[in-house]
């Protein structure tokens, strides 16, 4: 008697080692073959829709967005999913939500295969339709579990010399936009990390940072000066003396955030 079909993966994660792992894993399980592999949104999209695979390994947190995009940038085309995920189980609760599962960092090959039996069964009970229809529905109250209890990350990981550096906030004096990427300024060093800078804005405001230009963010207990220039400009005066100008539509909001009544 033949068995079921194999099951294609497609394989989504930001980081090469973790895509590495899951890999691995992957072709230790029966009845799994390995679609392709993706590090990012835009990546993920292009390689469901030229490789159609029965099931994709998803992780949360990646560049240019995260991985609820994806879904919700698929719609139907979507295939059923497994999520790769860091956060705490608390956090995970809507997971159990219609059968849609998830494995936590750093992945343990049992529970991968686990989660690639309930995602077989799943298909194979209610059908790949239904089954995205499900996760579809699954998607923004899982969003909404997940603001809840999520906190801004306090480091940054970066590309230094081929390996992964852990950079924390609490280095970072500031931020700018460098076209798809933001460069993060830690005294004498700079650091390039694959994400937007409205992204780090959201992670970084609730640690004291402020966005004082369309492209830069500060530290905003860094600041030793706000000067006023020539024609109602303004910049700003950071410890180690580097200065930063300050947008036009932004000079009233830093004046506010710092607590100075200054005229323009």
């Amino acid at each position: 008697m033949n068995g079921p079909p194999p099951l294609s993966v497609l394989v989504v994660d930001d980081e090469l080692i973790a895509r590495r792992r899951l890999v691995r894993l992957l072709k230790a399980i029966d009845g799994v073959t390995i679609a392709g592999e993706a590090g990012d949104v835009a990546s993920a999209i292009a390689a469901v829709e030229t490789l159609d695979p029965d099931l994709m390994l998803l992780d949360v947190q990646m560049p240019g967005g995260d991985g609820f995009d994806v879904i919700e940038r698929l719609g139907t085309r979507s295939p059923p999913v497994i999520f790769v995920t860091a956060f705490d189980h608390h956090a995970l609760r809507a997971f159990d939500i219609e059968a849609v599962d998830y494995v936590t960092k750093p992945v343990d090959g049992q529970r991968l295969a686990q989660a690639i039996r309930r995602a077989r069964l799943a298909i194979d009970e209610r059908g790949r339709e239904e089954e995205i229809g499900a996760l579809l529905a699954t998607v923004e109250a899982l969003r909404q579990s997940l603001r809840q209890v999520q906190r801004p990350a306090h480091f940054f990981w970066v590309k230094s010399r081929g390996a992964q550096q852990r950079v924390s906030v609490e280095a970072v004096d500031y931020v700018e936009a460098e076209r798809d990427y933001v460069r993060l300024h830690t005294g004498g060093q700079s650091h390039l990390v694959s994400d937007n800078l409205s992204a780090v804005e959201n992670r970084l405001a609730p640690l004291g940072f402020l966005r004082i230009h369309r492209s830069t963010l500060v530290r905003a207990d860094g600041i030793r000066e706000l000067v006023q220039g020539r024609y109602g400009s303004w910049s700003l005066r950071l410890a180690d003396g580097t200065e930063l100008r300050v947008g036009r539509t932004y000079a009233a909001a830093v004046r506010r955030a710092l607590d100075l009544k200054v005229k323009a």
